[in-house]
């Protein structure tokens, strides 16, 4: 489902430029995607939109996220740090960390890899029309083991 996100967010520069699910189905299919995982990457974007949809910008600044259990579990410790990275980075807005986490709930397998987190993260920015900060960019792409330190 991934390989899939991530082909769809290098080829089409926002969600609009998309073609229908049918199309597009066809299109991943003849790039060789398996049937299952385009199944599995359009339902989890249907749900992208939906929720985006819904969230809007009303929730404090301020606000403090508590983690429920279930979502403790479910992202690990890593995505849970790695989300209040972006947030105290000023990039991640309560009503964009809400989208992700709910997201980041509707993968399968726990915990959830900080790759796979990344991803969804750059989805939700995709979903929404905005482009994030290049330094952010730079974060959600490049491996920490690939980093040079001058």
């Amino acid at each position: 489902m991934f390989d899939v996100l991530v082909f769809l967010y290098e080829n089409y520069w926002r969600p609009d430029a998309c073609p229908d699910h049918d199309q597009l189905s066809k299109k991943l299919t003849a790039v060789g995607f398996e049937s299952e995982e385009i199944e599995d990457a359009l339902s989890w974007l249907d749900g992208l939109a939906d929720v985006a949809e819904s969230h809007t910008g009303a929730q404090s600044e301020r606000a403090m996220r508590v983690y429920s259990p279930a979502e403790q579990d479910h992202l690990g410790v890593g995505s849970i740090a790695f989300i209040s990275f972006l947030e105290s980075a000023g990039v991640l807005p309560p009503a964009m960390r809400e989208i992700v986490v709910d997201r980041a709930m509707a993968t399968p397998g726990a915990p959830l890899p900080l790759e796979d987190l990344k991803i969804i993260v750059l989805m939700v920015f995709w979903s929404l029309g905005e482009e994030p900060d290049a330094l952010i960019l730079d974060e959600l792409f490049v491996d920490a083991e690939d980093r040079l330190i001058h």
